[in-house]
C-alpha cells in the first residue's frame, strides 16, 4: 500500500474518470421525456338540444375516451348539467337561443376568446325555425358565425349539423320548415368551406324520429342522444386527425368582457334582475334574449348556490304589464293572471352545488325586467 496520500488520491480519481465520462455521455444523449400532447379543443355550439342537458355530449366524450382519443378537451363557457356519468361537460349550448340572435348580437367572439376552440360542433337553428325565420336568414347567420370562428382561429374545423326533426304540438309547420332549412345546408357549406377551415355537414336529420327519439317532439330522449352521438363520432374523429391544437398558456377560464369583444354570456344589453334566493340556495336570473314589436324572448338561469344538492326547483316572477307567455321550453311554465310559475323538467331538476340550468320562453307584449324568486324542492 502506498504511504503517499496525494498519490493514492490521484490513483482513485484516475479510476473514476471513465465512469464519470460515461455518465455525462448518457446524460447528453438520453432524450428528455416526451411532453404531453396538447389536446384538441372542441366546442359544442347550439341551443338546448346541445346544452340542456345535451347528454349526447356525454356519450360522445366517453366513446372518444374508450377508443383512444384521449387528447380532446371539450370547451365552453357553460358547464355540465348532469347526464348521470362523468364526462367533460363544457359547452356553448344556450337554451332558447336563436342562431340569428347570437350572430346579430355578436355573442360568439367573447365565447371564442374564452375557450379558443380548434373544432366546433354546431347544431343550431331549431329556435329560428320555430320562430319562422327564413332559411336564407338562418344561413346568413351561419356564415357570420363561421367568419367569427375563423377570425379567432383561421384553422377552425366546423362540423355543421342538419338539425334533427321537429314536431312540437304548438308548431305543426315546424317539421316542414326544418326540411326547408336542411335542404340548403349542403350547398351553403360547399360555398363556404376552405382548405384551411373546412366545413363538414353532419346529417343528424335522416333516420331520426320525433316519435321515438324525442320526449316532446323537439328535444332528444336517451335513444335520440345515442343517435346524435353516433352521427357526430366519425365526423369528429376525422376532424381530430386534421386539427392542429392552437397554443395555450393557461387553463380555460370564464369569459371576461373586453372593450374589443361582445359581452360574455353573463352580460346582456338588457336590464338583468338581481337573483334572489330562498332557503336552500336556489337562485334565478332573468335575461332578455331577444325582442321585436309585440313580443320578446326571455331566458332564466337557475343555479344551486347552496352547499347541498337539490332535487328540483320552482321559479316565480310577475308579468304585470299585460304580457302573456305563448311558448316555453326546458321547464313546465304556467301563467295565472300576472304571475308566471316555472317548474323544472324531468331531466333538469337535480342540481349539484354550483350547477345551473336554463329555460326559456316566448311572450306577447313589452319586454319586462322582472324580479324572480326561486325555491328548491
Amino acid at each position: 500500500m502506498s504511504r503517499n496520500p496525494v498519490r493514492a488520491a490521484l490513483t482513485v480519481l484516475a479510476a473514476l474518470l471513465p465512469v464519470l465520462a460515461l455518465g455525462l455521455a448518457l446524460t447528453a444523449t438520453t432524450p428528455p421525456a416526451a411532453a404531453a400532447a396538447t389536446p384538441v379543443r372542441v366546442m359544442p355550439l347550439g341551443d338546448s338540444i346541445t346544452g340542456s342537458p345535451g347528454c349526447w355530449r356525454a356519450l360522445l366524450w366517453n366513446r372518444l375516451q374508450s377508443t383512444g382519443h384521449t387528447d380532446v378537451d371539450f370547451v365552453g363557457t357553460l358547464g355540465p348539467q348532469g347526464c348521470g356519468v362523468p364526462y367533460d361537460g363544457d359547452n356553448e349550448g344556450h337554451g332558447g337561443y336563436l342562431a340569428t340572435n347570437v350572430a346579430n348580437q355578436n355573442l360568439l367572439p367573447g365565447w371564442l376568446a374564452a375557450t379558443r376552440p380548434d373544432v366546433v360542433l354546431m347544431h343550431f337553428g331549431t329556435n329560428d325555425v320555430w320562430s319562422n325565420i327564413a332559411p336564407a336568414t338562418i344561413l346568413a347567420a351561419y356564415s357570420k358565425l363561421v367568419d367569427q370562428m375563423r377570425a379567432a382561429n383561421p384553422a377552425t374545423t366546423v362540423l355543421v349539423a342538419k338539425i334533427i326533426p321537429m314536431n312540437p304540438a304548438s308548431c305543426p309547420e315546424c317539421g316542414q320548415r326544418t326540411v326547408a332549412l336542411n335542404s340548403l345546408i349542403d350547398g351553403w357549406a360547399a360555398g363556404k368551406t376552405t382548405a384551411a377551415s373546412p366545413i363538414v355537414v353532419v346529417d343528424q336529420w335522416t333516420g331520426f324520429s320525433t316519435a321515438t327519439d324525442t320526449y316532446d317532439g323537439v328535444h332528444p330522449n336517451a335513444a335520440g342522444d345515442q343517435k346524435m352521438s353516433d352521427r357526430w363520432y366519425p365526423a369528429l374523429v376525422a376532424a381530430l386527425g386534421r386539427a392542429t391544437p392552437g397554443p395555450t398558456t393557461s387553463p380555460t377560464v370564464s369569459p371576461t368582457p373586453s372593450p374589443t369583444l361582445s359581452p360574455s354570456p353573463t352580460t346582456s344589453p338588457s336590464p338583468t334582475a338581481s337573483p334572489t334566493s330562498a332557503p336552500g340556495g336556489c337562485t334565478a336570473t332573468w335575461r332578455l334574449a331577444g325582442q321585436w314589436p309585440g313580443g320578446f324572448q326571455g331566458e332564466v338561469t337557475v343555479r344551486n348556490d347552496g352547499v347541498a344538492p337539490i332535487a328540483g326547483w320552482t321559479v316565480r316572477f310577475p308579468l304585470a304589464g299585460g304580457q302573456r307567455v305563448s311558448q316555453a321550453w326546458s321547464a313546465d311554465v304556467t301563467q295565472s293572471g300576472t304571475t308566471v310559475t316555472a317548474r323544472n323538467a324531468s331531466w333538469n331538476g337535480a342540481l349539484a352545488p354550483a350547477a345551473q340550468t336554463t329555460f326559456g320562453l316566448l311572450a306577447e307584449g313589452t319586454a319586462p325586467s322582472p324580479a324572480l324568486t326561486c325555491a328548491p324542492s
